[in-house]
């Protein structure tokens, strides 16, 4: 059975005056989506280089580091590392271990470093939202969507909950374009559409620029294309032996060109200088529930502030509150799964995103469910199986798209437009509960003043232990670095490390005594928020070991000598060597 539809034989007049006027509704659906993206990002672009998606402002910090490190590399002409002292010196990070969005952190060096790394995290972010959509869109047409179902569907995958609440501050997940690209040129391979080795280095050059953007969303892509291919197959298993040839030449290609890429920096991270095993997550934390699928968060125009009080108060953080879709479509859904069962295209994007809905909600609930078998297994062990609901939500948009067309099809040419674009109708109308209001912005913590002027002052290459010192829950100094480039090397950081046993955790930082090194400079910082002391009883001898692991060459607070700070650092410390604005130095 053929995947697309046989095509309608017509003149070459005909078609040339099709094509011109397919290729005008292309541009103007691609145009709607940069509006759309436009129009939940507004917020920021009112200042994008000061502004950022409030919800989740650590993550935001946390990858402005990243795009500041990826560019201060390319400016200095050569690749990221991907083994820094840059952070938690002097042990340092794997940067493949971490969100380190490598390949946009490249792309976009000119901007970041012209006009900042917040100003690139928003263009990205907006090209998310668009760029999600017209891939999803591109991908359907390809195989035998209308233009306007498809434009339907590739919105709805781009402008998904499940992306609208990822862009709170997960950028490697929400920046979703390569997915429907990569399981295209899968399915391509797999149902012998076009030259088997042509689409596996296509394949290959795909997954490599994913390896670089984000991992887990190259698994959870992986698990949709092999589900999309196992119902593919089971419905039509007189076709496997026959093509089986042909997609094992173009998978081994794909797979050759993917490690030519990027076999070295897979090889750093898992055996590598620092690499890690398990997660440093609680996975079960990190789930969808069924209710998820028909409450609405606040990040959708169409809520109650009784169902986003729900979705805010859910175990995982909003970001990750992803499994919205509504009762309207998924009773659409249901009824196009049962209604167009016996077409394969339907039939397999209905599948498999059941089958991924069913692996979002984890390992166990009142019954054991079928994450419980995977969640130990190599690499899925690092998923959080709340973020299925992405591809999931691209698989929803396809099914739909693809039931969509078919019922348009089916309607007598005869019938005028209000009757024939009554499934349109419904279809919108199941789509409307997904709308996303306008992102909420903040303001990110604006550069201390005589900050660069101090570091100036140091020289480069001084160790300085910077107060606040940061960590996941007080990043600011890793903000600051972004927005400056200064200092060179931070100590401390928001990162994911292995511990003495080599098991991932967060924020370890390498000492024989690292609670004591992590409890000391947290009580830095309680003192530096001006709240109650954290680890009130804190002894010198903690702050002892601390320095003594780092050996700050010098201390960089952003305080006065005579703040509650000031006074413990200058009673350790003596009296500062220099104040440059907000910013006093002590010299060691």
């Amino acid at each position: 059975m053929s995947l697309v539809p046989s095509a309608v034989e017509s003149s070459p007049v005909a078609k040339r005056s099709r094509d011109r006027a397919g290729s005008g509704a292309r541009w103007l659906i691609l145009g709607l989506y940069l509006l759309g993206a436009l129009a939940v990002t507004w917020r920021l672009w009112v200042d994008p280089a000061s502004r950022a998606q409030a919800g989740d402002l650590e993550d935001v910090d946390l990858f402005a580091w990243f795009m500041r490190y990826s560019a201060t590399s390319v400016a200095h002409g050569h690749l990221p590392a991907l083994v820094t002292t840059a952070m938690n010196m002097p042990r340092g990070i794997n940067v493949m271990w971490n969100t380190s969005f490598l390949l946009p952190g490249m792309v976009m060096t000119p901007v970041t470093l012209l006009l900042g790394p917040q100003v690139s995290l928003t263009i990205v972010l907006t090209l998310g939202f668009a760029g999600s959509a017209a891939s999803l869109f591109w991908v359907l047409h390809r195989w035998g969507v209308g233009t306007w179902p498809a434009a339907l569907g590739g919105a709805v995958y781009g402008f998904s909950p499940a992306l609208v609440d990822s862009a709170i501050g997960h950028y490697h997940m929400q920046f979703a374009v390569l997915p429907p690209l990569i399981i295209d040129a899968v399915l391509r391979i797999v149902t012998g559409r076009g030259n088997a080795a042509r689409a596996g280095v296509w394949l290959g050059l795909l997954t490599a620029a994913q390896v670089f953007i984000g991992e887990e969303l190259l698994t959870l892509t992986a698990v949709a294309a092999l589900l999309l291919v196992v119902v593919l197959a089971a419905g039509q298993p007189r076709s496997v032996a026959r093509r089986a040839r042909g997609a094992a030449i173009g998978l081994a290609t794909g797979a050759g060109v993917a490690l030519a890429i990027c076999g070295y920096a897979l090889w750093v991270q898992f055996r590598g200088p620092l690499s890690q095993h398990g997660s440093p997550w609680v996975t079960g934390n990190f789930t969808s529930h069924a209710a998820d699928w028909v409450t609405p968060s606040g990040n959708l125009l169409l809520h109650t502030r009784a169902s986003a009080a729900a979705a805010g108060g859910s175990p995982s953080s909003l970001a990750d509150y992803l499994g919205y879709l509504g009762w309207p479509l998924l009773a659409v859904l249901v009824a196009a799964a049962i209604w167009y069962w016996r077409d394969p295209r339907v039939r397999a994007t209905a599948v498999a995103w059941a089958v991924l809905e069913l692996l979002s909600l984890g390992g166990s609930t009142s019954v054991v469910l079928p994450w419980h078998w995977l969640q130990n297994l190599p690499v899925l062990s690092q998923v959080l199986p709340v973020r299925f609901a992405i591809v999931a939500d691209g698989l929803a948009a396809a099914a739909l798209a693809f039931s969509l067309d078919l019922t348009c099809s089916a309607l007598p040419r005869t019938l005028g437009w209000p009757w024939r674009g009554w499934p349109f109708a419904v279809a919108v109308l199941a789509v409307l509960p997904l709308i996303p209001s306008a992102m909420q912005a903040s303001a990110t913590p604006p550069v201390p003043a005589g900050w660069q002027e101090a570091f100036a002052r140091l020289g480069p290459g001084a160790r300085a232990l910077v107060v606040p010192v940061p960590y996941s829950q007080a990043p600011e100094a890793m903000r600051w670095q972004a927005d400056t480039g200064e200092p060179g090397s931070l100590m401390g950081g928001w990162f994911v490390g292995p511990d003495q046993t080599g098991q991932a955790t967060v924020e370890y930082y390498g000492s024989a005594n690292a609670e004591f090194v992590a409890e000391a400079a947290q009580y830095l910082d309680s003192l530096w928020t001006s709240g109650p002391p954290k680890y009130k009883g804190i002894i010198y001898t903690q702050i002892d070991t601390m320095l003594g692991y780092w050996r700050p060459t010098a201390v960089v607070a952003v305080t006065s000598p005579g703040s509650r700070l000031g006074r413990v650092l200058s009673g350790l410390f003596g009296r500062p060597d220099f104040r440059v604005h907000r910013v006093t130095v002590w010299r060691l």
